[in-house]
């Protein structure tokens, strides 16, 4: 009866976008990605390469959770002619819909048995389990077990005398830890503060130096926006920059004040609802970050400059309009104020 419908993820919009992927790419691969477990289709290959899978060229496709795809989907995009599916899942323990993983693991096999009952190649479609976590670097660690202190998973224990001890199996990638890491010690993949330092100074200087105004710099929440994630470029026209944050345990308030200090005339960072949180232990420690960022901002005169917002992505239109709202404000601003805060 089709009562319910997703917004963004709706049955026929994905199967028009394999259709067009394909068409493009060339490419008869598909391969599908967890939201909580890849923040950037760029990193697909990577990841596959680990898991002992070569792919080159492929149709990404990025969903809430890759496990709750219809069977049917799997089936029809095959009979467009994608002759191999990969799904990277999370793994079971970490799996932020809960019954997600069990789900995809038993329609995976209906898949696999409706394919062989056809004839056809069961092993063209295929399941990886990964699940994104703090990278630790020890030789940089100096034992001050900060990270120990801050993780809301207790996934981080102390050791006497050595650096602190890290149990892969209970961390969730939060990045509260790389947040607090005085040398970077420890860092959630994909989230490297030197990176995401060079991609938004970059990109700052890009659009200033096309005379836009004004350039704002988003923080997002993976949970909290589909549609500008999947499509961060089209952010540009409006003179924005849309970076992801795994949590908003991980927005570093540094970060903040970095861009207003590198060329953005105003930060507006978007973070989950409390209801919708796929991470909801340690939520204090996200709220005190930013006592400390909005009383650090007052000092120095930038706090009208930076704006969060709690967005769902129940409702389709809240990102846009907090976004156009957040972009008047910064505008209205006397232009020698904005560009004096903007170069201190």
């Amino acid at each position: 009866m089709s009562a319910v419908e997703i917004v963004y993820y709706d049955y026929d919009t994905l199967v028009n976008y394999v259709k067009k992927m394909r068409e493009e790419r060339k490419s008869d691969t598909l391969v599908l990605m967890c939201r909580g477990n890849s923040p950037s289709t760029r990193e697909i290959e990577h990841i596959l390469k680990n898991k002992g899978l070569s792919v080159k060229n492929c149709i990404p496709l990025r969903l809430p959770c890759s496990g709750r795809v219809p069977t049917d989907f799997l089936l029809n995009t095959l009979k467009l002619g994608i002759k191999s599916i990969v799904s990277i899942q999370c793994e079971d323990a970490f799996c932020r819909f809960k019954e997600g993983t069990k789900i995809s693991t038993r329609r995976f096999i209906l898949t696999k048995n409706v394919l062989e009952q056809l004839g056809l190649d069961k092993n063209s479609v295929k399941v990886v389990k990964y699940s994104r976590k703090a990278v630790y670097d020890t030789e940089k660690c100096v034992g001050c077990d900060k990270c120990v202190f801050i993780c809301p998973y207790k996934a981080i224990e102390p050791e006497p005398f050595a650096t602190p001890k890290i149990l892969n199996e209970e961390c969730m990638g939060c990045g509260a830890c790389a947040l607090v890491c005085p040398y970077d010690a420890i860092q959630v993949e994909g989230f490297e503060f030197e990176n995401v330092l060079k991609l938004y100074t970059e990109s700052a200087r890009k659009l200033k130096a096309e005379g836009k105004f004004p350039v704002i710099l988003v923080f997002c929440c993976q949970w909290s926006e589909f549609s500008v994630l999947d499509n961060p470029e089209s952010l540009l026209l409006k003179k924005a920059v849309v970076l992801e944050v795994p949590c908003f345990k991980s927005l570093d308030p540094g970060h903040v004040i970095n861009a207003l200090h590198n060329g953005f005339d105003g930060v507006m960072a978007t973070v989950c609802s409390n209801e919708d949180c796929k991470l909801q232990e340690g939520g204090e420690t996200a709220e005190r970050n930013m006592t400390v960022l909005k009383n650090a901002l007052k000092k120095i005169d930038l706090l009208e400059k930076f704006e969060l917002y709690r967005i769902s992505p129940r409702c389709t239109d809240d990102f846009n309009q907090k976004l156009e709202e957040f972009s008047r404000r910064i505008a209205e601003l006397p232009r020698f104020e904005v560009e004096a805060k903007s170069n201190v």
